[in-house]
């Protein structure tokens, strides 16, 4: 892809927005969750919890970063960040347990928004964007799997 044909590219800058504001929110709701995590099973989720919101912070950089490539500009505000997600925000304090299956949902959805921009991305053939969501693509169902894992029988 060259730079001339990165104009018009609307739709995916518009789209990794939407990963980038559900990975931001993703990433504090686990760092959250991390922070306030309680109960027989606290060190090993609070481990989980760090290493996984630890990559989430690092990518959301290359996220913003491609949006950028590609001439658009990443959001400036919360504001902004809130109006493009559609991972909600937690309202109180769940245990343990509730925490895990939250998270194992939310990644799920963070999966679900990308399928359409990495469609939109393979179409236009950009693969540098196309690279960079099958990686999280494979990065949060896999943080789904280990959270689901860790859900059942509790």
């Amino acid at each position: 892809m060259s730079a001339q044909s990165y104009h018009g590219q609307k739709d995916i800058t518009d789209g990794l927005t939407k990963v980038l504001a559900d990975t931001f929110i993703l990433y504090f709701k686990t760092h959250a969750f991390h922070w306030n995590v309680e109960g027989p099973h606290f060190s090993a989720l609070h481990e989980m919890f760090g290493e996984q919101y630890t990559e989430m912070w690092t990518v959301s950089d290359d996220i913003a970063e491609r949006i950028r490539a590609l001439d658009a500009y990443a959001p400036l505000n919360l504001k902004a960040m809130h109006s493009a997600a559609t991972i909600g925000e937690t309202g109180q304090m769940p245990d343990a347990m509730e925490m895990v299956k939250q998270l194992a949902n939310d990644n799920q959805a963070l999966v679900e928004t990308i399928y359409p921009v990495l469609r939109a991305a393979e179409e236009k053939g950009d693969e540098a964007t196309v690279d960079m969501l099958i990686g999280r693509i494979n990065t949060h169902e896999k943080y789904a799997w280990m959270l689901n894992s860790t859900a059942k029988g509790a």
